[in-house]
């Protein structure tokens, strides 16, 4: 069975540059865009600095002001995978695209507006491409492993090593390419939110158990300036 990164024979995989094959540049489109949107803002879209800015001048302290961004996004997420199948099947085939790719811009903001209140620099590309990485969860060891990084300590760690841009630029690419994976099998998850308003309460409640992984995540991947210090994943 040919993999996403090689091909599976006898419960073996065979890895392959990751930064080969049609869907390379798409991959990497992908990563560049949720970065972009994700940390920087759009219009109509706030930055993650200007949700961090935000937190912090609302809760007045680190911790309380991570649980607010943590909290506001959980909100904006079950909004919009209610939203999303509240239609049931047919305006769900042409909504759920939009939703998914909203949904890995969303928790990219998360992640970046956290690891800015907790003192990290997104806009060092070594930062942001350890925020990506916290989109694929458990997989990220594997990305850096087949992307030849070796992976030592927590995800934030990346910041502190002298990587190359190029290396950066595969796992990116990489990451571009399980989050492709990621929309296929969320398609087919999604299909039980064909059924209008229930569809709609399902859906709510998948991006909001999904993005509380990946917060909890963000947390432990990027801990506050006093707990970096030898700390192991």
């Amino acid at each position: 069975m040919t993999g996403m990164f090689g091909s599976r024979k006898s419960g073996k995989q065979t890895p392959v540059a990751l930064d080969q094959g049609p869907m390379a540049s798409s991959a990497l489109a992908l990563s560049r865009r949720v970065l972009a949107i994700g940390i920087d803002g759009a219009a109509g879209f706030d930055s993650a600095q200007q949700v961090a800015d935000a937190a912090l001048r609302d809760h007045r302290h680190p911790d309380r002001a991570v649980q607010g961004i943590v909290s506001q996004h959980r909100k904006l997420a079950a909004k919009a995978g209610f939203v999303t199948g509240l239609g049931g099947f047919v305006t769900m085939v042409v909504a759920m695209p939009t939703n998914i790719l909203g949904f890995y811009i969303l928790t990219t903001r998360m992640v970046a507006a956290i690891a800015m209140v907790r003192g990290y620099d997104v806009r060092d590309e070594r930062v942001r491409t350890a925020i990506l990485l916290t989109l694929v969860g458990t997989d990220a060891d594997d990305l850096l492993k087949r992307a030849g990084v070796v992976s030592s300590g927590r995800l934030a760690g990346l910041a502190t090593r002298q990587l190359p841009a190029p290396a950066l630029m595969v796992v990116n690419k990489a990451v571009g390419f399980r989050l492709v994976s990621q929309l296929g099998d969320k398609v087919f998850t999604k299909l039980g939110k064909g059924i209008p308003f229930a569809g709609g309460v399902l859906g709510a409640g998948l991006d909001v158990l999904l993005l509380n992984r990946i917060a909890a995540s963000a947390l432990h991947e990027f801990p506050a300036a006093g707990t970096r210090i030898g700390a192991a994943r």
